[in-house]
C-alpha cells in the first residue's frame, strides 16, 4: 500500500506561535456590505452576503490563498492512503466552539455531510465517498470510491454556500431548514442581540479563537489575527448616503461602490480604491425550466440572438472597455477553462428583427414572463432594466417584478406557475472565482431533478455526464477539452446565459490599513486613529 504525507503540519510547535500573536482589540470597524444579510445560515444560500458572515463566524477545514491553492485551516494535516481513496485529515489541537465545548471531528462529520446536501462540489465530493467517519475526536476519514485529489480544495473553497463547520447539535438541522443559533468556532462571535434585520449585525473578536501559525493570509487561508474590538454591518439602501457616509468617517469600508459614484470617491483623498478579486464579477441570466415559456429549450436558444452582452455591462459599469469583458461564456474569461466556443449567437450586431422571428418560430404563445429583479442590487438593478426593455422590443409578455434581494431569494425557491407565486426568470451574479471550471459551477448543472438543485431546475443529463468527465479527466488538456463540449451543449439546452463580466472595486478609508485580496474579510484588518 501506497503511502505519502501531505501539508503535515507541525503539531504542538505551530500551537505555540498563535497563541502569542493574538492581537488586542483595536476599535471599531464599520463596514457596509453589498445588500442586506437576510440569511444567516451559511450552508443554507448561495448568496455572499451569507458567506463573508459565515467566514466571521464559521471556520473551515482548510482555505484557499489567492491562487486557490489549499492551505490547512481547521486541520493540521493529512494522510493520504491507498492510492488516494482514503484520507485521514487530524484536527489541530485547541479548537473550541463559540460556547465553550470542544471541536470533535463528530462536529466536523456532521457538517460536511449537512453542507454537502447544498453545494454543488461538496456533492460531488460525497458521491465519491463510501464511508465518512470520525475514528476519534480528532480524526476525520473518508474512505473513496475512487481518487478526488480536489478533496482539500473542496473543503476549503471561497465560494457559497461555504464549508463552515459547526456543532453536531446544530449540523443535524434539516439542510433545507436554517439554523438560527450561530455558534461557530471562527475569529468573531456574532451578536444576536444586536441584530436589527434589514439594519445592522454586529460581530465582536472571539477571545477563545486560536489563529495558525502558518499559511499565507490570503482570501479564507493562513493566520486569522483579530485586531479589531468589533465590526458593524449597516445597510444603506441609498447609494448616494453610502458615498457620504464614508466621506464623513460615519461608515469605514464600502464593499461595492457604484460605478456612477466612483469620480466621486477617487477625488477624496482620504479613501482608498482599488480591485481585491481578479476573477470579477460574472452577470447571468437564469430561466425557469418548469413553465413556459423557459420550459421549452427552443425559446431560450431563441433569446440568447436578442442579448446584447455590451449593453448589459455599461449599464453596470458605463462605457470604459477596461471595465467589463464580453463576450462571456459559462466560464470566468481569461482563465484555463474559458473559450468562445458556440458563443456565435451571443457575439456581433444584435439583429431584434431576427430576434422576434425566433422567438414567434419557438411556438411562443404570449404566456406572461415574471422577471423577478432586485431593485436594491444596483447591478441587477441595472441589468433588469436592459433586460426588461429587450424582452418589450423582441415582443415577449415581460412582468417587470420589483423587489427587494431578500424576497428574491425567498420567491424563487417556489417552484410554482407564475399565477402561483412563482417566476419565469432572474438576474443574478457571481465572482469569477466560482466559474473558473465546471466543479462548484451550479448555473451549468443539469441535475434539477435533485433536490438540492438551484433553483431554475435545467436537466441534462448531458450536461451532467460532461462534468462527470471533467473530474476524471486525466490531464489539463483534457480537462479543456470537455469545458469547451460543456460550453457548445450549455449553448443547446442554456441551463443559463451569461450577461458579462465586469471588475467590481471596493472603497475604504485611509484609516484602514490590511485589507486582503479576496472577498472582505476583517482578520488582519487595522483602524488608525
Amino acid at each position: 500500500m501506497k503511502r505519502r504525507d501531505f501539508l503535515l503540519a507541525a503539531g504542538a510547535a505551530g500551537l505555540a506561535a498563535p497563541r502569542g500573536a493574538r492581537a488586542q482589540g483595536t476599535g471599531v470597524l464599520r463596514f457596509i456590505p453589498q445588500i442586506d444579510l437576510a440569511f444567516l445560515d451559511p450552508h443554507f444560500t448561495t448568496a455572499y452576503i451569507t458567506r463573508g458572515h459565515g467566514h466571521m463566524v464559521f471556520d473551515t477545514l482548510y482555505g484557499q490563498d489567492a491562487s486557490f491553492k489549499a492551505h490547512p485551516q481547521m486541520v493540521a494535516g493529512h494522510v493520504v492512503e491507498n492510492d488516494g481513496r482514503i484520507w485521514t485529515l487530524t484536527l489541530r489541537e485547541g479548537l473550541m466552539w463559540h460556547d465553550g465545548e470542544r471541536v470533535t471531528a463528530r462536529d466536523c462529520v456532521a457538517s460536511i455531510r449537512r453542507w454537502a446536501r447544498r453545494d454543488a462540489l461538496g456533492g460531488a465530493l460525497m458521491e465519491r465517498t463510501e464511508e465518512l467517519s470520525a475514528p476519534d475526536d480528532r480524526t476525520i476519514r473518508f474512505r473513496l470510491t475512487k481518487p478526488f485529489p480536489l478533496l482539500p480544495e473542496t473543503l476549503g473553497k471561497v465560494s457559497s454556500p461555504m464549508p463552515a463547520m459547526m456543532p453536531e447539535r446544530l449540523a443535524s438541522t434539516d439542510p433545507f431548514r436554517q439554523i438560527t443559533e450561530m455558534v461557530g468556532s471562527g475569529p468573531f462571535r456574532f451578536l444576536a442581540a444586536e441584530r436589527v434585520p434589514g439594519s445592522r449585525n454586529v460581530y465582536v473578536r472571539n477571545e477563545r479563537y486560536v489563529p495558525r501559525a502558518d499559511g499565507p493570509s490570503e482570501w479564507n487561508a493562513g493566520p486569522k489575527i483579530v485586531h479589531l474590538d468589533r465590526v458593524e454591518w449597516t445597510t444603506i439602501p441609498d447609494a448616494a448616503t453610502k458615498v457620504a457616509a464614508v466621506q464623513r468617517g460615519e461608515q469605514d469600508w464600502w464593499e461595492n461602490p457604484t460605478h456612477d459614484l466612483m469620480p466621486l470617491l477617487r477625488r477624496d483623498r482620504r479613501v482608498r480604491i482599488h480591485v481585491t478579486n481578479p476573477t470579477g464579477a460574472v452577470n447571468m441570466m437564469r430561466p425557469n425550466h418548469l413553465h413556459p415559456p423557459f420550459n421549452n429549450p427552443a425559446f431560450r436558444r431563441a433569446l440568447l440572438l436578442a442579448i446584447d452582452q455590451t449593453a448589459m455591462m455599461q449599464a453596470i459599469v458605463g462605457t470604459d472597455p477596461a471595465d467589463y469583458h464580453v463576450p462571456h461564456g459559462v466560464f470566468c474569461p481569461n482563465t484555463p477553462m474559458a473559450s468562445e466556443a458556440g458563443l456565435e449567437p451571443l457575439m456581433g450586431p444584435r439583429d431584434l428583427a431576427r430576434a422576434r422571428e425566433a422567438i414567434r418560430a419557438s411556438g411562443y404563445g404570449g404566456e406572461k414572463v415574471a422577471m423577478l429583479v432586485a431593485t436594491d442590487y444596483a447591478q441587477f438593478k441595472a441589468i433588469g432594466e436592459v433586460a426588461a426593455d429587450m424582452f418589450q422590443k423582441v415582443g415577449v409578455n415581460v412582468d417587470y417584478v420589483a423587489t427587494d434581494w431578500g424576497t428574491m431569494l425567498q420567491r424563487r425557491n417556489n417552484k410554482g406557475p407564475v399565477d402561483g407565486g412563482g417566476w419565469s426568470v432572474f438576474n443574478t451574479g457571481w465572482e469569477g472565482a466560482d466559474h473558473m471550471d465546471p466543479s462548484n459551477h451550479f448555473a451549468i448543472r443539469g441535475n434539477g431533478n435533485d433536490a438540492a438543485a438551484w433553483p431554475g431546475w435545467c436537466v441534462s443529463e448531458r450536461l451532467e455526464q460532461l462534468r462527470d468527465a471533467w473530474f476524471d479527466a486525466p490531464t489539463p488538456d483534457a480537462q479543456k477539452a470537455i469545458c469547451r463540449d460543456l460550453q457548445l451543449q450549455c449553448m443547446q439546452d442554456v441551463p443559463s446565459i451569461p450577461l458579462g463580466q465586469f471588475q467590481q472595486p471596493t472603497a475604504y478609508r485611509n484609516t484602514v490599513q490590511g485589507v486582503k485580496p479576496g472577498f472582505p474579510t476583517f482578520w488582519g484588518v487595522r483602524k488608525a486613529a
